[in-house]
Formats: C-alpha cells, structure tokens, sequence
C-alpha cells in the first residue's frame, strides 16, 4: 500500500546566501551521514556520491560558516575519519528545525494545493 503522505506536495528548504553558497537537504542528508557514520566517504557512499564530491561539499560548508561543520578526526584502527563539531550539529539542528516549521506553516495552503492538482481517475483517495 502506497504511503499518502508520500502524495502530497513538499516543500523544500534551500538558503540561498548573497555570496552564491547555498545551504539545503543534500548537504544536511551528507551532515547526517557523516554523523552516523564517522566519515566523509562513507556518507558519500550512502548517498551514491563520490568521495570527492563527498569532501567537496564538506569544504563548502566549512567555508561558508564562520566555525567548522565538520571536522577530521585522527588515529584509531582504521585510520581517521570525520565528525560534526558543535557548531555542525546545531547547524544540522535548526535546518531540520526550520523545515519543520516550513511544513506546518504551508500545511493548509499544500492541502489546498493538491485537493486541485488535476489527477487521473482513481488516483485520488
């Protein structure tokens, strides 16, 4: 069985700064890997992404703040491996955060939305 939800239009939350750097889903999506993960490769990975592409984005990140996001972590086993500093973390906080309130905002108005989208017969509810 289809997810209604799954249905209905989203919005999507994307900063965009005067200096042409842009903040949104992907990069948090990659932030959230790397938290899981404990590395830039392997969260490019998960996201079909090259580990340059990866590190890329990352180097972005770190550049368009005035404090890191993400930063390496040294040694162990199996060599280093990467992980979000504070400032990282609550980046990543109030982004989802700010997406929340993006949804709730616009719930009424997404509803109106689709109850006219114009769809094939039976596809509706």
């Amino acid at each position: 069985m289809t997810d209604p939800a799954a249905k209905t239009p989203v919005p999507v939350l994307r900063i965009s700064f005067p200096n042409e750097h842009r903040l949104g889903h992907g990069k948090m999506e990659l932030l959230e890997h790397i938290c899981a993960t404990g590395s830039i490769s392997a969260a490019g990975r998960a996201m079909d992404m090259s580990y340059r592409r990866a590190w890329l984005l990352v180097s972005e990140m770190n550049r368009m703040f005035s404090e890191q996001v993400v930063e390496p972590q040294r040694g162990g086993q199996k060599g280093g491996g990467a992980a979000l500093t504070p400032f990282g973390e609550e980046l990543l906080a109030r982004f989802r955060r700010m997406e929340k309130t993006v949804r709730e905002s616009l719930a009424e108005d997404l509803a109106w939305l689709e109850a006219k989208r114009n769809l094939p017969p039976g596809e509706r509810g």
